[in-house]
């Protein structure tokens, strides 16, 4: 009992930081038919600058100014450059942002170098949260955990009680008909996109520390986030909840069982040895297979439920 609620509470943190990456994707991609495959470097460049200000100023305003200067970024991304590509269609778009996200990462490694940057969990929430039978649940996984939910409200309550949001909404059905009301669509769309990295730098201040910063993160999370959007349904913010938590739940699990094929023929008579076809097969545990099973199920997804969980459209 204690290893699976501990499991589920960490598989559940895990899942809401995928949720935290892959909302500001998923709000860019419903709004903007852009396909941003530089969101994860946006990612990475709000763990940078929360580790600079952060050694400055301090954690918690580095938590409100770094989503803010990466979104301002993803703002003038859109302004000044995806703009111009996007009469040329959605393939030139997706070039674009694969470009991005290379030329950030170089960036990265110009100012702050290739190695690991000390980016510390701050002191008042370095420790345990509660102790559950003998094992302890760190305080800064439930700040995690809180924050995302924080976000999911937040986006919410801005896309459905705002003037702005109800706007956002219908310019994603009727642009013509918003833009001969007086509304700005291109403004809009440039205040989605840097909305979308803003979350997505936020999602980075948070994970920086829980994890590791440095330049590789982007490559890390950059496709588990896909694999999150498509699972979700494209376009689905709800899909994507449910995705994250999901793959996050079994990626965990997945980690800390140390059970293989063996184990299982071994429960019903069947004796499995060296001498067996497939035993490299056959020997490998559920942990070494761990990284390969969101993709896994990216896959039966995509044969089985291709508009994904809650997608509206197939495809």
């Amino acid at each position: 009992m204690e290893f699976t609620l501990i499991t589920l509470l960490n598989g559940l943190s895990y899942g809401l930081l995928l949720f935290m990456l892959s909302a500001g994707l998923t709000l860019i991609l419903s709004m903007m038919g852009v396909l941003n495959f530089a969101h994860a470097s946006f990612y990475m460049l709000g763990a940078y600058f929360a580790y600079a200000i952060s050694s400055v100023v301090g954690f918690w305003p580095a938590l409100v100014i770094a989503p803010l200067a990466v979104g301002l970024i993803g703002a003038l991304v859109e302004r000044y450059g995806l703009r111009s590509v996007h009469k040329y269609g959605p393939i030139s778009e997706l070039l674009f942002t694969f470009g991005l996200s290379y030329v950030m990462v170089e960036l990265v490694q110009l100012v702050w170098g290739r190695a690991a940057v000390p980016y510390p969990i701050p002191a008042e929430l370095d420790g345990p949260l509660f102790t559950l039978y003998t094992t302890t649940f760190p305080t800064y996984r439930g700040f995690m955990m809180l924050i995302a939910l924080l976000m999911l409200l937040s986006i919410y309550l801005v896309l459905t009680k705002t003037r702005i949001g109800l706007v956002i909404q219908a310019a994603l059905t009727h642009p013509d008909m918003v833009e001969a009301l007086g509304h700005n669509v291109p403004r809009v769309f440039m205040l989605v996109f840097g909305g979308g990295c803003a979350l997505a730098g936020l999602a980075g201040v948070i994970g920086g520390n829980a994890f590791v910063t440095e330049p590789a993160m982007a490559a890390t999370v950059g496709s588990i986030i896909f694999v999150v959007v498509v699972v979700g349904g494209m376009g689905s913010l709800v899909g994507a909840l449910l995705a994250s938590l999901l793959i996050g739940v079994l990626q965990t699990f997945a980690v800390a069982l140390d059970y293989s094929f063996i184990n299982l023929f071994s429960l019903v008579g069947a004796q499995i040895t060296s001498d067996t076809f497939g035993y490299p097969l056959w020997k490998l545990t559920i942990s070494q297979v761990a990284a390969i099973l969101p993709y896994l199920l990216l896959v039966l997804i995509l044969i089985f439920r291709p508009r994904g969980l809650m997608g509206t459209r197939e495809g």
